[in-house]
């Protein structure tokens, strides 16, 4: 096991994560995680564990970690998105090429509202985009 751990492990969660701090430096030179918080990304909340006083440094460390959490979570859910794109070529493609009609008779009523609400979404946002600009 690596001598460089870092002082603090963030155990993700829905939301946010629990917030340890990483001790090596005891006598049975164990790994112990102290659970410090537990914080929110949502909301941006930092909750403090077991009525204690976050450091300075602690929150410091805390508040970047969820900056970079946040900037992690909206680059997955833009690729997310464009992966949805892929999907939605890959199933025009099969519907051409190789779907039953039983398949099609599966899933061409879920997909046509799903299309349809995507579509509604996407020209309401596009239109006050433009409003806006004006």
């Amino acid at each position: 096991m690596s001598v460089d751990l870092p002082e603090y492990y963030f155990r993700v969660r829905d939301n946010g994560a629990f917030v340890f701090r990483v001790d090596t430096e005891n006598r049975q030179r164990r790994i112990e995680m102290e659970q410090i918080a537990a914080v929110n990304v949502k909301n941006g909340e930092i909750k403090p564990h077991g009525g204690r006083e976050l450091t300075p440094e602690d929150l410091r460390v805390i508040e970047e970690w969820m900056a970079e959490r946040v900037a992690l979570l909206a680059q997955r859910d833009i690729d997310d998105i464009h992966r949805a794109i892929d999907y939605l070529n890959l199933t025009a493609h099969w519907v051409q090429t190789r779907a039953t009609d039983e398949q099609l008779e599966n899933v061409t009523d879920a997909l046509l509202l799903a299309m349809h609400d995507l579509r509604t979404v996407l020209v309401r946002k596009k239109a006050d985009r433009i409003l806006k600009k004006d």
